[in-house]
């Protein structure tokens, strides 16, 4: 496995990223084809609008599952990262760092985060802009 970096930190799970949005995709295609179809049907339209609304909720959930789980994870790196500023500089960072900023800020070794946190706030970095300046960066292997 390659040395994380800013080219290659993020992670694409290609079941969840790709299979299963294709398949959900194809099911709400598939669902609304067959109530089109069946729209004069009315043995079988009942069944069809079903199908129609359990597809789109099955999308709903994937949406929300995935942004959920995100938002609990920005939430754990937020504290991880108050936590570690706090260890390294006696005091919590700046108020006005950004969730994005801090997220952005994981990737900063011990010795460079102080300066950097400080430039973001300064600067008003944005995540991308934070990243490229991480001249030695810490690998974050767990999120995804």
């Amino acid at each position: 496995m390659p040395t994380q970096n800013f080219k290659n930190h993020f992670r694409i799970v290609p079941i969840w990223h790709f299979v299963t949005s294709l398949a959900i995709l194809a099911a709400i295609i598939g669902s609304f084809v067959n109530l089109s179809v069946s729209w004069n049907d009315h043995d079988n339209f009942y069944s069809s609008s079903l199908i129609c609304l359990v597809t789109l909720i099955l999308a709903i959930f994937y949406v929300y599952i995935r942004s959920n789980s995100l938002r609990v994870q920005d939430r754990v790196i937020r504290a991880e990262e108050n936590l570690r500023h706090y260890i390294l500089n006696g005091k919590l960072p700046d108020s006005r760092l950004t969730m994005k900023q801090t997220i952005a800020l994981r990737f900063a070794p011990d010795e460079e985060l102080g300066k950097l946190s400080k430039r973001a706030v300064d600067e008003n970095l944005n995540a991308q802009e934070i990243k490229k300046a991480i001249v030695n960066w810490k690998e974050d292997t767990y999120r995804v």
